[in-house]
């Protein structure tokens, strides 16, 4: 059941972050895009999902407890890496260089975040990684990040942004399992009793705290894509004109070149 869980909490972060995205390609500023796009890619579509998967994993023999500050600092990373990735892409002025290098940033980060959430569990027992698939897991979350800048580059319509979002979640749910196989576990004949956070202790905040930032993702960007349709409402009917016709269009980036964008920026008399 939890791997269905991650999946669809990968999928919505990253429906969201999509969203929020083709947003920050022409806000001024795009900083607060960005930040959204993060939060929800970062935050519920990695972040969240590798927490959830987790919630399954069981060691034989032994209870799983979290270290709360590694936990928290394994959240915050995967916003973070996904806004200097989003930052580099959106901003660049040549995509050929700066998408892998925000990919690569990216995936190194986000590969961080898991590793660290990883070592983030107690379980009293020895851990073990295999190289190989700790590599191979490496390289899925570079290569997905890569594939996520660039959905969120050139990704325009309800249609095309669930389509990557379903492939999104399929890449970053196979980067954690590939790293979760890499791990192995072994009773020694002295081991401590775990120390830490419960699961089921830290499942009630992190439900409120997910359910809050989803719910806030949402009301955003629905209010910004009630904003981009009634500017091309607004617009009227379209005589046939390319330059009528690009008016009516509810692509914020085809708005942005008419004057009209979202948020509003302020005008003055």
């Amino acid at each position: 059941m939890t791997p269905v869980l991650a999946y669809v909490m990968s999928f919505i972060g990253s429906v969201l972050g999509l969203r929020c995205a083709v947003r920050a390609r022409t806000a001024q500023p795009a900083f607060g895009w960005l930040l959204a796009a993060a939060i929800a890619l970062g935050g519920a579509g990695i972040w969240v999902m590798h927490f959830t998967a987790m919630l399954g994993f069981t060691v034989d023999g032994t209870s799983i407890r979290y270290d709360m500050p590694l936990t928290l600092l394994s959240a915050a990373i995967a916003i973070i890496v996904v806004f200097i990735g989003l930052a580099i892409v959106v901003r660049g002025h040549r995509e050929a260089i700066a998408l892998p290098l925000g990919g690569a940033v990216t995936g190194l980060g986000v590969a961080a975040m898991h590793y660290l959430g990883m070592a983030a569990m107690s379980t009293g027992v020895t851990m073990e990684y295999g190289t190989g698939l700790v590599l191979l897991s490496i390289l899925i979350a570079v290569v997905a990040a890569t594939a996520a800048l660039w959905f969120m580059l050139h990704v325009q319509g309800w249609g095309n942004t669930v389509g990557a979002a379903m492939i999104m979640g399929v890449a970053v749910c196979g980067m954690h399992y590939t790293g979760m196989a890499s791990m192995s576990a072994h009773h020694g004949e002295h081991h401590g009793l775990p120390e830490g956070v419960a699961p089921v202790e830290l499942l009630t905040p992190l439900l409120t705290t997910v359910a809050l930032v989803v719910v806030g993702l949402v009301v955003l960007v629905g209010v910004a894509e009630l904003e981009v349709r009634s500017v091309a409402v607004a617009a009227g009917p379209a005589p046939e004109s390319k330059e009528t016709s690009t008016l009516l269009s509810t692509d914020p980036a085809t708005l942005a070149h008419s004057g009209r964008q979202w948020p509003r920026l302020p005008t003055h008399d």
